[in-house]
Order: C-alpha cells, then sequence, then structure tokens
C-alpha cells in the first residue's frame, strides 16, 4: 500500500466549518478509498496561520524537511484543498514542482480532484491564482475594517502596559497603571530611561510580554499618547478628514473613549523634555570619533556584556547597565582603560603567568567572562551578604534568600568550571611584546591595533569594584 502524508492548515479559529478535524476526516476518507496508508507521524498541522508566506509554517517546513529524505518517506501529500498548501502562486510552483521532480511526491487536494491530462495543469494554476487573489483581497478588506473600526475609536490592538481589555475597550489594569503614572513622574522628575527602568527591573517589574524593562521600553511608553486617552494607528499614506483623527507625522490619533492615565498636559511636558535631550544627545553625537583601540574586547564583570562607547565618546559603559539590566556601572575613560591594559600586557609578559583560551576557534565576540573570575566573585558577593545579616541591615529571611540564591549560582559555575578544560600557562611572549610595541606607537591606527590585540587576546573583564583588568589570551 502506499504512503501519503496530510497537511492540514487552519487560518483563524472562527474557521470551524473547515477545522483541523474535519480536513482530517475527508482526508483520511480519500487516502481510504484510494489505496493510501496514513501514518500518525505524517499528519502535518499548522494552526492559525497564514498561508502568504511558506517560511512562517512550522509544520508546513518539517514536511519539506521530511519528504527530502531518502529513500522518500510517502508518496503522496493530500490536502483538503488547495488554498491550504499555499496562498502564494510563488510558493506554490516553487514547492510542488520540487516535490514531484525532485522527491517523486504528488501534491493531491482531496475536493478538488484533477484529472492527469495537460487541460489539468491550467486548471490547477487557475485554482491558485484565485487562491492568492482571495487571500489579497480578504486581507485589504481585513485592512480597511479595521482602519474603519479604529476611524470611530474602535480598538484594533492588544492593550499596552498598564491597560487591560475590557467591555469593548481598555481599560485601566490597577497595580500596573500606577507604574506607567510613575514612569512619567520619574522622567519629569529628572530620572533618566536607563535609571527608571533599571528601578523597575529592581523591583521585579516586567513588561506585557514578560521581559526585564529597557531604555527602549520606557521611552515607548513616555511616547505613546494611549495614556492619554487616545488611540495611534499608522496612516500607511492615506489620509482621512473625520473630525476626531489628529496628524501626527505618519500616524492617525483618535479620541479612544478610555480612561487616561496621565493628563495632556503631563504628556506634553515629557515631549518637549525629551526633544530637549534628543537635541543635547545629537549635538554631542554628531563629531563621534574614530573607531578605538578595545572595540569590543571588553566585558563588565558584573553581567558578562561588552562595555560600549557612551553618547560623548570619551567612555566605554556596560552594555547591559545602560539599558537597565545590569546593577553594576562600569564606566571608564577609553584613554584609562587603554593605559591597564596596556599595564598588564606588559606586566603578564614579565611575570610569564597568564591565562590561555585553548578554543581560538571561539569568536571573541562571543566570550564570556571566564568561569574562574566569575565564580570567585560569587563568593565576594555570599561572603558580603553575610557580613550584610551579622550587620542587622538584612533580616533572616533576605539573607536565607540571597545564600540560596547565590550558593546555587556558585554551585552551577563550579560546574562548569570543572567541565572546562585544562588551560595552558604558556607565555606568548614574541607575540605579546610585538603587541605591546604596536599598541604604544602613535602612527599606528586605532583599528590597527584593536586587529593586533584580538590576535593574542581572548577577551578582557574590566572588575568592578577595584577597578583592574583580567585578560584571557589565546592559544598561540
Amino acid at each position: 500500500m502506499k504512503k501519503a502524508a496530510a497537511y492540514i492548515r487552519v487560518s483563524t479559529d472562527e474557521q470551524t466549518e473547515f477545522s483541523p478535524d474535519s480536513q482530517l476526516k475527508a482526508i483520511r476518507s480519500y487516502a481510504q478509498s484510494h489505496g493510501f496508508e496514513l501514518p500518525e507521524e505524517f499528519v502535518f498541522v499548522d494552526e492559525g496561520i497564514s498561508g502568504r508566506r511558506a517560511e512562517k509554517r512550522p509544520a508546513f517546513q518539517k514536511m519539506i524537511g521530511t519528504a527530502k529524505l531518502r529513500p522518500k518517506p510517502f508518496d503522496a501529500i493530500l490536502l483538503w484543498k488547495f488554498s491550504r498548501f499555499a496562498r502564494n502562486r510563488e510558493d506554490s510552483i516553487v514547492y510542488k514542482s520540487m516535490l514531484r521532480k525532485q522527491c517523486g511526491i504528488d501534491v493531491v487536494s482531496v475536493s478538488e480532484q484533477l484529472s492527469e491530462d495537460k487541460t489539468s495543469v491550467l486548471i490547477e494554476a487557475l485554482i491558485e491564482a484565485m487562491d492568492e487573489y482571495y487571500s489579497l483581497n480578504l486581507a485589504e478588506e481585513v485592512r480597511r475594517g479595521m482602519q474603519e473600526k479604529f476611524s470611530r475609536g474602535g480598538v484594533v490592538s492588544q492593550p499596552p502596559f498598564g491597560y487591560r481589555m475590557g467591555d469593548g475597550g481598555f481599560v485601566p489594569d490597577v497595580e500596573r497603571a500606577d507604574i506607567v503614572r510613575g514612569i512619567f513622574s520619574d522622567y519629569l522628575g529628572g530620572k533618566s530611561f536607563r535609571q527608571i527602568a533599571a528601578a523597575l527591573n529592581e523591583a521585579g517589574e516586567c513588561t506585557s510580554k514578560g521581559n526585564p524593562f529597557e531604555n527602549r521600553t520606557v521611552e515607548y511608553i513616555l511616547t505613546n499618547p494611549v495614556y492619554t486617552g487616545k488611540l495611534r494607528r499608522s496612516l500607511n499614506g492615506r489620509e482621512s478628514s473625520d473630525r476626531f483623527h489628529e496628524q501626527c507625522g505618519n500616524t492617525l490619533l483618535v479620541d479612544g473613549g478610555h480612561e487616561p492615565l496621565v493628563t495632556q498636559e503631563t504628556f506634553d511636558r515629557v515631549q518637549e523634555k525629551r526633544s530637549r535631550c534628543k537635541e543635547l544627545y545629537s549635538r554631542t553625537s554628531r563629531h563621534e570619533p574614530a573607531d578605538f583601540m578595545l572595540r569590543g574586547l571588553v566585558r563588565c564583570s558584573e553581567c558578562g556584556a561588552t562595555l560600549t562607547r557612551q553618547s560623548s565618546g570619551n567612555s566605554l559603559q556596560c552594555h547591559n547597565y545602560a539599558k537597565g539590566r545590569c546593577k553594576v556601572s562600569h564606566s571608564a575613560r577609553i584613554e584609562k582603560l587603554n593605559e591597564a591594559v596596556i599595564g598588564q600586557l606588559i606586566s603578564d609578559l614579565g611575570s610569564g603567568e597568564v591565562i590561555i583560551d585553548i578554543r581560538p576557534e571561539t569568536p571573541p565576540e562571543v566570550l564570556k567572562v571566564p568561569v574562574a573570575a566569575m565564580l570567585e566573585r560569587e563568593r565576594r558577593k555570599l561572603v558580603r551578604v553575610r557580613e550584610a545579616y551579622e550587620a542587622g541591615v538584612d533580616t533572616l529571611a533576605e539573607y536565607r534568600k540571597n545564600k540560596e540564591r547565590l550558593s546555587q549560582r556558585i554551585a552551577e559555575l563550579e560546574r562548569q568550571l570543572e567541565m572546562e578544560p585544562q588551560v595552558s600557562s604558556s607565555r606568548p611572549a614574541g607575540r605579546v611584546s610585538t603587541a605591546v610595541a604596536l599598541l604604544e606607537s602613535p602612527d599606528i591606527s586605532e583599528n590597527a591595533k584593536n586587529t593586533a590585540l584580538r590576535s593574542i587576546i581572548a577577551g578582557i573583564v574590566l572588575v568592578r569594584p577595584g577597578d583592574t583588568v583580567e585578560i584571557t589570551y589565546r592559544e598561540l
């Protein structure tokens, strides 16, 4: 008996008459009457997914991958309708051609059965064209309907942070609404996006999607007019004469009818302050300095993130700290860091005791803080936690919680350390001395110095507190 696969797709939950069970029932009936065996592992289902783009359908891609196996796992792919396979003629032609010519697998619609004569080719092409037209027309109608609903103050999106969906519109989420008000108040009070994000993360708050707050998250909230009782939507090049509409760049604003969380005056004051800050930022970054020697090499000792250039151009800061996701500032002037790194290179060259990275194939941009260094810092944190409890700063409950968290982290790092290969103690004296000579030369460009450093260094860690640098060398 020939084997077959079944591909089933529904675009929305409302298509109950074309439900997965209904499609599978029709396909099984066809398979039984036409001598096909349909194993359960060859039933592929994409639910609630559009057929416009094949790469966004995981079950479809899994089916295509299975079809390419040798020997071929099945002889045909059964569909309820050709529209389930694809609503894009290009995808339909490419995948059907590949399946038929390269894999010897036919694609069969159980409700649109075609004969094997050449006229069927035209009929199938016509069906595909009609499916694509239907899809494009439906998308246009949906957009038009959403735009019309929006123009009347109707909700056509998910509720933003601080609101939940009520009866036909947004209603304040009591706990998060206070957070939104606090964000506006803190910004007007002088706090930066980073400081606000860091404080929210410290308090254990997260975004509507469960992610930590970042600078851009805070900025998005501060610039979203939904908090003044309006709704916002992209114009897509269309104009509107509705009396409730307000043009704002490429954005359409309408009166949403929901309860505002901040006044229009507060919102306007925030926009004015943000504009002033942006203007100042633009002035400082307009003449950004050239590349720097330590680009992409220095990492934060607290979280392992790369230190990146600040807007002033003269110093580096932990990338996560700048976003509000790291608690320890690692701000350092580039000039001072350059001196510290060169000094450490000379010191290591003299002592002969250096850490060698024996995995040279690992790209430097993905290297993390050495496990041994992270382990030592976590142990120091555990000591400070105990000292805080003994000094009466932390309660017994807080001490137990912090101790348990740090002990788990230490145990994890100790396991990682055991699994790491032993590091070499050989000294890369020749190449280090050559690199030092290049780094100290005023005639060598910053890019050339960066390349020289990368040839011998796998990573640098700026340790805070202490202001020391730890260098991991490459195996030479």
